[in-house]
């Protein structure tokens, strides 16, 4: 159900581009930008949004190959239904 935690080690000057919600830690070495990726062909069939997260190495990354956002659904989903009360009434 869970994504798997993959670990990235950047060289100098090594780009990544990833997903915001994939991103879980990096190390202090490495530089961190949010990046907006325009277009109407992302804007319409993009997914998860319109943004990625630029890191620029050196230094460890470390992204999960699930967004928390895709976790939560699965886990709503896999959830049962809330129970409703019925026995209580108003009147």
């Amino acid at each position: 159900m869970s994504g798997t935690i993959v670990e990235k080690n950047l060289g100098v000057g090594e780009v990544l581009r990833a997903d915001t919600g994939c991103l879980v830690a990096f190390a202090p070495t490495v530089d961190y930008d949010i990046q907006f990726v325009g277009g109407f062909r992302n804007a319409l069939f993009g997914g998860e949004g319109l943004f990625l997260v630029k890191l620029t190495g050196p230094g460890k990354v470390y992204l999960q190959s699930l967004p928390l956002s895709k976790l939560a659904e699965r886990i709503m989903a896999a959830s049962p239904p809330p129970v409703s009360s019925s026995s209580s009434s108003f009147t």
